[in-house]
């Protein structure tokens, strides 16, 4: 087996690589946040003409580049190590499959290509605090509660007067680039109790009722927005349903987390990679008592530490990035990897590691805000147990027992990969 990247891949890496080193420097970074948009638009319009970086996933006959889930993640472990703020997982990783494994052929027709050329960019929008239990990254959700459940709260969702369109109304708390996304992707509870039911809908900026506002986060380089909607008209995605219609729009939320859980993974292994190498990079640099601090033996030791646990968190992104079903596995390993990795750069930057403007805490702000959303790192794990039936038997949906040959990575395999690539699926989750 070849595990080396193609050339495509390698050049993707390294064109990526030198655009953001030079446009997207911690200083840029925190200019780009402070903008009314969240992001650098010019930044993002560059990336979407030279590399179709919003489109890489995204099929060729809808004007994308026709790479998959793992050429996408191998971009977002670049834009990881530079923390570009970008709607580029809102629109690429969340919203793009949805579109296109429940759209028609005229929705997909009409925003695909706009999504892919990254001239329009899209949000998800579920009830809540709920984007982890929607995507099924925490835990199964087969009712749909989360989406409201025919109660008071959540987004209701209703057929309007005339039969011929619908209306929404009730409020997402945290929008991932909610406030300056020009179309949104709603995720509603429809039919009370008699026919309850969460379908997805479309719903464009301007929409009479839609009030939206940017809040103010702990990861500014993660925007996110209150979405508020009062009787605002909106376009099913996809045909009306019948029997099963909710099962297709939940199948379609689970099998977007499991991708978009490898992508965060990625995601995390560059920013935990890049907060490892300018600590290094600081401790070679730092002197006390006439010698560099990196040369201890106690400093050296917490950094060989780091460095083993960044590239099991590596491997393993790599290998979900091949076969998402071990996405949350994955994960919940990179964000671990990302949250000890920056605690410690804090740590070893000494005193001046300890001031909020520091750089280190840009990673370390990313690590807490990214378990906020996705996590916690136990939950994810246990879900991967649940599934994989650790403790039990294993969901009827479950991934099969046996997975294939291991996937293309860069550098040694992992031994979680190793083992869920020849193992059955109760030893998948080893750590």
């Amino acid at each position: 087996m070849d595990a080396a990247f193609t050339a495509e891949q390698d050049e993707i890496r390294r064109t990526l690589r030198e655009i953001l080193g030079k446009r997207c420097g911690p200083d840029e970074v925190k200019a780009a946040v402070r903008t009314a948009d969240g992001y650098d638009r010019e930044l993002w319009q560059q990336l979407s003409r030279q590399l179709g970086l919003p489109g890489i996933a995204v099929a060729e006959e809808y004007g994308g580049v026709g790479c998959g889930p793992a050429d996408l993640a191998l971009a977002c472990e670049e834009t990881g190590r530079a923390l570009l703020p970008s709607p580029l997982l809102a629109t690429a990783a969340l919203c793009v499959p949805l579109i296109t494994a429940l759209g028609t052929d005229a929705q997909r027709s009409a925003l695909l290509p706009s999504l892919a050329s990254g001239g329009l960019t899209a949000a998800l929008a579920v009830p809540g605090p709920a984007l982890a239990t929607a995507l099924a990254l925490t835990g199964e959700d087969p009712a749909g509660q989360w989406s409201g459940g025919g109660r008071a709260g959540g987004i209701q969702a209703r057929a309007d007067a005339a039969g011929e369109g619908w209306r929404l109304y009730g409020e997402a708390a945290q929008v991932l680039d909610g406030h300056s996304a020009p179309l949104l992707l709603v995720a509603a509870h429809a039919g009370g109790f008699a026919r309850s039911r969460t379908l997805l809908f479309l719903v464009r900026e301007g929409a009479p009722g839609l009030v939206r506002s940017r809040q103010t986060v702990l990861d500014e380089t993660r925007p996110q927005a209150r979405i508020q909607l009062r009787d605002v008209p909106a376009e099913l995605l996809g045909l009306p349903g019948g029997e099963g219609r909710e099962a297709d729009v939940l199948g379609a939320l689970a099998a977007t987390g499991r991708t978009a859980s490898a992508v965060l993974a990625a995601e995390a292994v560059g920013a935990a990679g890049q907060a490892l190498a300018r600590t290094v990079e600081h401790v070679c640099r730092r002197e006390q008592f006439g010698r560099a601090i990196g040369s201890f033996q106690a400093v050296k030791h917490r950094l060989a530490d780091l460095y083993v646990q960044v590239q099991a968190a590596r491997s393993a992104a790599y290998y979900a990035a091949w076969d998402p079903d071990q996405g949350g596995l994955a994960l919940a390993q990179a964000l671990e990897a990302l949250r000890m990795t920056a605690g410690e750069a804090i740590q070893l930057h000494g005193g001046i590691g300890f001031t909020w403007e520091h750089d280190a805490h840009l990673y370390f702000k990313r690590a807490a805000s990214d378990e906020l959303l996705f996590g916690p790192v136990h939950r994810l794990r246990a879900h991967a147990a649940d599934r994989a039936g650790l403790f039990g038997p294993a969901p009827a949906d479950a991934a099969p027992a046996h997975a294939p040959a291991p996937a293309p990575a860069h550098g040694p395999v992992s031994t979680a990969a190793a083992v869920a690539a020849s193992s059955p699926a109760q030893e998948k989750v080893a750590v």
